[in-house]
C-alpha cells in the first residue's frame, strides 16, 4: 500500500526514541460523497484541473471580497471546532469526512478540496506520521494518537482554510509537546505579519521556535493565496530564506506550518496525495487564513 515498509518504520521509530504511537498505513477508501445539485461548485468539481500556480503577482482584494471571505473562513473554523465531537478514540477517518462533507453542504457550501487535483474526499485527515494530506480512510483512532484535520469550504465564491492538530485519547508527552510547539509555531509566524513586513520573516520566526525545542519544519509545505481560487501568489515559506516580498494591506493567505519530530524528508504514496515522513516520526500542523490590514493583521478563521 505505501512504499515504505511497516519494519522499517518501527525501526526508526526505536532508534530516535520518537514516542509511542503507531504508524498509519493508507486502508480502504470509501465512495466519493455526493453534491447536492443546488450547491455552487467550484470550476474542478466538473473539469478535472490541476492545482493552480503559487507563484505570481499577489491579489490586493476589496473590501467587499474581503467580508465573503471573512463568512467562509467563519464557517470552516466553526466546523473545524465542531470536529472535537468526532475525534475520537475508534471513530475512523472516514466518519469524520463524513461529518465534515454533511456540515459544509448543510451550509449550502462546498467541501473545497473534493476533486482538487484529483482528491477523492471531502477533508484532509493526517495521522500520526502522515505529515499533510492524508486521505480518509477506514483506520479507526488509536489511545494516542494525533490527527490534522485540514477543512476548507467554497463559499459564496471563496475559500476559507483553516487546520488544527487534535489529541486523541492519552498521548505521551513527546507527542503532546509538539501538538503544543507546532501551535506556537503558527502563532509566531502570523505575529511576524503586517503592513510592509518581509514574507521571509514568516519562515524565520516559524523555524527559529520549532530549532528552540528541537523540532523540525518540513519544508515541502507551503503557506499559500487563497480567495476565488484555492492556491495562488504568494508562496509562504516556513523555514528561514531569503525570498523577497513585501506584505500589503487586502492580502489574503495562509500560514500553516508542520513540524516533525524527526528530520524533514517526506515521501508521497502511491495515492499521490498521502505524505509521509521518511523516518517514521509524527508530525503535527495548525493553520489559519489571514488578511493584512493597515494597521496589522486580522485571522479570518476564528470560530465563534
Amino acid at each position: 500500500m505505501g512504499q515504505i515498509p511497516r519494519r522499517q518504520l518501527f525501526s526508526f521509530a526505536k532508534k530516535r526514541d520518537l514516542g509511542r504511537f503507531s504508524p498509519v498505513f493508507p486502508g480502504k477508501v470509501s465512495p466519493e460523497r455526493v453534491i447536492p445539485s443546488h450547491i455552487n461548485a467550484p470550476l474542478y468539481y466538473k473539469t478535472p484541473q490541476m492545482p493552480s500556480s503559487t507563484l505570481g503577482e499577489v491579489e490586493i482584494k476589496s473590501e467587499e471580497v474581503i467580508a465573503r471571505m471573512r463568512d467562509s473562513c467563519k464557517l470552516a473554523a466553526n466546523i473545524l471546532k465542531d470536529c472535537g465531537e468526532i475525534v475520537q478514540v475508534g471513530r475512523t477517518t472516514d466518519d469524520i469526512d463524513e461529518f465534515v462533507h454533511e456540515a459544509v453542504v448543510r451550509a449550502n457550501a462546498y467541501p473545497s478540496p473534493l476533486r482538487y487535483g484529483g482528491f477523492p474526499k471531502s477533508v484532509c485527515t493526517s495521522v500520526n506520521n502522515v505529515a499533510c494530506h492524508g486521505i480518509p480512510d477506514d483506520r479507526a483512532l488509536e489511545d494516542g494518537d494525533i490527527i490534522n484535520v485540514d477543512i476548507t469550504v467554497y463559499h459564496q465564491g471563496h475559500h476559507g482554510d483553516c487546520s488544527k492538530t487534535f489529541l486523541v485519547g492519552n498521548v505521551d508527552e513527546l507527542g503532546q509537546e509538539l501538538v503544543k510547539v507546532a501551535e506556537e509555531c503558527l502563532r509566531k509566524g502570523i505575529e511576524a505579519c503586517g503592513p510592509n513586513k518581509r514574507f521571509s520573516g514568516i519562515g524565520r520566526a516559524i523555524e527559529s521556535h520549532a530549532r528552540e525545542h528541537k523540532f523540525t519544519v518540513i519544508p515541502a509545505f507551503i503557506g499559500h493565496g487563497i480567495g476565488s481560487y484555492f492556491h495562488g501568489p504568494p508562496e509562504v515559506l516556513h523555514f528561514k530564506n531569503s525570498e523577497g516580498g513585501f506584505m500589503k494591506p487586502g492580502m489574503v493567505f495562509t500560514v500553516e506550518p508542520v513540524i516533525s519530530m524527526g528530520g524533514p524528508e517526506v515521501e508521497i504514496l502511491e495515492d499521490n496525495w498521502t505524505a509521509v515522513s521518511v523516518d517514521g516520526a509524527r508530525s503535527a500542523q495548525f493553520e489559519h487564513t489571514i488578511v493584512i490590514t493597515d494597521s496589522g493583521y486580522e485571522i479570518l478563521t476564528l470560530p465563534d
